[in-house]
């Protein structure tokens, strides 16, 4: 709601209900707060490519949970996308075209180069999310010897996501090397 809008109902409220005015003026103190703190940027955005932006956005949103910034976009006067940002919690992915500053989807090389990780809340849940809107799974759910439970999948494109949920503090002395898969370490 924004501020005018909520001083709008602060009058209507207060005219019924004077204890109406104290707790109104914390909730309007509180959003003009909100809204002028700016959204500390992260100090790294990796790039992601992708031959089909438009699919990749939608599949990355129902997928994953990731949301578009639309502020962000970039079109041309065709209303072709040639970059978008996307957050999830407090991380942001750029998604951008096929060969921008030499990079190249796995559709088009045939081959993975990088893997992104990322913590969500509910591993278990975001596992059956990704798998019922068709991504690929690599590597299913596993707890790790560090703590994580973990899953690996590929997306439209092939690129590989690793999504962690911390489940348990395991002592760094504890930690069994031993006990990891060698290929999916």
């Amino acid at each position: 709601m924004k501020p005018v809008d909520l001083v709008k109902e602060l009058r209507r409220d207060a005219a019924s209900d004077p204890a109406a005015l104290d707790r109104g003026r914390k909730k309007l103190m509180a959003q003009i707060r909100s809204e002028s703190t700016p959204r500390a940027e992260p100090t790294i955005v990796p790039q992601i490519p992708y031959h089909d932006l438009r699919a990749a956005l939608a599949f990355l949103e129902r997928a994953f949970g990731f949301r578009e910034i639309e502020s962000s976009r970039v079109e041309d006067e065709r209303g072709e996308i040639g970059h978008a940002m996307m957050e999830f919690g407090n991380g942001i992915v750029g998604i951008g075209g096929q060969g921008g500053h030499g990079a190249v989807s796995p559709k088009s090389e045939g081959a993975v180069s990088q893997y992104l990780s990322v913590y969500v809340p509910d591993v278990d849940a975001h596992y059956e999310r990704a798998r019922a809107a068709g991504a690929r799974i690599v590597m299913g759910l596993r707890d790790q010897f560090w703590g994580d439970r973990t899953y690996e999948c590929l997306d439209l494109e092939g690129h590989r996501w690793r999504f962690h949920q911390k489940v348990r503090v395991v002592p760094r002395e504890e930690w069994n090397w031993d006990s990891r898969d060698p290929n999916k370490g």
